[in-house]
C-alpha cells in the first residue's frame, strides 16, 4: 500500500537547522512531484515546497525562500527539506504529499512536527 513516512522533525531553537525526510513506497516514485505542506497550530495548511519528478524545477513559499530547500533522490523514494534559520513562525506539522498525473493519485504522509523555540 501508498506510504509517505515522514522524519527529521522536533524542538531547534531559533537560527537553527533541521533536515526533514520523507520516505515513500508503494508507488512510482519518479513519477510523482512531491511538496511539502506545513499546518500551524489554527492555521490553515500551506505549501512549503515543491520539486518535480527529476528534481528539475522546485518552487518556495515566499516565507522560506533563501532559508529552506527541497530535494528528491529517486533512487532512494525520499524527499528531503533542509530547513535554516529556523524562527518561531516556522513551528508546524510538516506534511509530504505525493502527486501523480490522476487525480486519485494525490497522497499525504501522517505529518512530522517541528518546533522553533528557546
Amino acid at each position: 500500500q501508498v506510504q509517505l513516512v515522514e522524519s527529521g522533525g522536533g524542538l531547534v531553537q531559533p537560527g537553527g537547522s533541521l533536515r526533514l525526510s520523507c520516505a515513500a513506497s508503494g508507488f512510482t516514485f519518479s513519477m510523482y512531484t512531491m511538496t511539502w505542506y506545513r499546518q500551524a497550530p489554527g492555521k490553515e495548511r500551506e505549501l512549503v515546497a515543491a520539486i518535480t519528478l527529476a528534481g528539475g524545477i522546485t518552487n518556495y513559499a515566499d516565507s522560506v525562500k533563501g532559508r529552506f530547500t527541497i530535494s528528491r533522490d529517486n533512487a532512494k523514494n525520499t524527499v528531503y527539506l533542509q530547513m535554516n534559520s529556523l524562527n518561531a513562525e516556522d513551528t508546524a506539522v510538516y506534511y509530504c504529499n505525493a502527486r501523480g498525473s490522476r487525480p486519485w493519485q494525490n497522497y499525504w504522509g501522517q505529518g512530522t512536527e517541528v518546533t522553533v523555540s528557546s
